[in-house]
């Protein structure tokens, strides 16, 4: 899934840290990593060429091969498709992203992880992982022993995720991880099973109300609650401010929304749906705050932020140009100031046997 409010293209440039992309396995290679403390990640695995063919990757999809397990499906796109996000873009945003997800959100979640039945530890489920920087925010932050099941297209942004994740609770309790390769728009009806949360960061506002709609069943049905960070708002705030900040944010606001995707509207769809489910469901601000300290990532993003408006109103592409040319300069000059909005999330699903 899309990780970012920027487009791909605009933000894939390196800036460092990300290790060499993994060697291909042979096809019909294993896809799952499970990881104890201090081990190594072997390699996540590559879809073979039937597979391919079939528009599904090993491991992924409904369950209807004897042994196969239970996880998500892809969606309806080709088998070439490249992967949306640039690993070196997640890794640029995710001290930004850390800074802004709401700690406000935490307690009620701890409060409920702790009364969830069974005591062998919490199973989390990742959706759309990426390099993996919400287990590394969260995991150290909740108690208990944790096994997280990381979800992705990407098997490089799986392998990633996997070398790169926390070994340790926040009390020091084991935490173990498992890559499952495939896309997260639609989950079976049992890929949830067993699952004591649901997590995501920057997921909803690229899936359509149907998925979203889904997924709140599935946590419903799985009586587990969903902590999903970083939804974009709609609203974005220039400092010092420019006539056409609002022509951008609305053209951009639309690029968000084509296909049918939720985009700015997703968090009132995801209340909407996980409530009719029975959950609870809280909701704080999680927005960037980008300042001089963050010039590089504040480049990045109106690179994509505009580009992306261009590309839905290319009548703005004259004007656009020279407000981008301007705001790149007052960027680099440390005269720039960004405050780009989002959600934070967190429904509470009635928990199963009885509890």
């Amino acid at each position: 899934m899309r990780k970012t409010t920027a487009t791909p293209a605009d933000v894939a440039r390196r800036v460092g840290g990300i290790p060499a992309q993994p060697v291909r396995k042979e096809a019909g290679s294993m896809v799952e990593s499970l990881i104890p403390d201090g081990g190594s990640a072997p390699h996540a695995g590559v879809a073979g060429a039937d597979d391919a063919v079939l528009g599904v990757i090993a491991g992924a999809g409904p369950v209807s091969r004897t042994g196969e397990r239970p996880t998500v499906r892809l969606r309806d796109v080709g088998p070439d498709e490249q992967p949306r996000y640039a690993p070196e873009w997640l890794e640029l945003r995710e001290p930004a992203d850390a800074a802004a997800r709401a700690m406000e959100l935490l307690d009620p979640l701890r409060i409920r992880l702790a009364n969830l039945p069974g005591r062998g530890g919490l199973a989390i489920h990742d959706l759309g992982c990426g390099t993996g920087s919400m287990g590394r925010w969260l995991a150290p932050r909740l108690d208990g022993a944790q096994h997280w099941i990381l979800h992705d297209r990407d098997p490089y942004l799986l392998h990633f995720a996997a070398v790169a994740s926390p070994r340790a609770a926040a009390d020091g309790s084991r935490v173990t991880v498992e890559t499952r390769r495939g896309d997260v728009a639609r989950l079976t009806p049992d890929a949830l099973l067993g699952a004591s949360l649901v997590t995501a960061s920057a997921l909803l506002d690229v899936l359509t109300r149907e998925e979203v709609e889904t997924l709140a069943a599935a946590c419903a049905g799985a009586g587990c609650p969903a902590l999903l960070t970083l939804s974009v708002a709609g609203r974005v705030e220039l400092s010092p401010p420019d006539p056409l900040d609002d022509e951008i944010a609305a053209a951009f606001n639309d690029h968000q929304r084509r296909g049918g995707l939720l985009g700015p509207d997703s968090v009132t769809v995801a209340c909407e749906a996980f409530a009719a489910h029975g959950a609870t469901v809280k909701v704080h601000p999680s927005p960037w705050r980008l300042g001089p300290e963050n010039a590089s990532l504040t480049a990045q993003w109106l690179r994509g932020w505009v580009g992306a408006a261009v590309e839905e109103r290319p009548a703005l592409a004259e004007r656009a140009e020279a407000y981008l040319a301007a705001r790149l300069a007052a960027c680099a000059a440390g005269e720039l100031h960004v405050t780009v909005h989002h959600s934070d999330l967190l429904a509470l699903a009635r928990p199963t046997g009885g509890v």
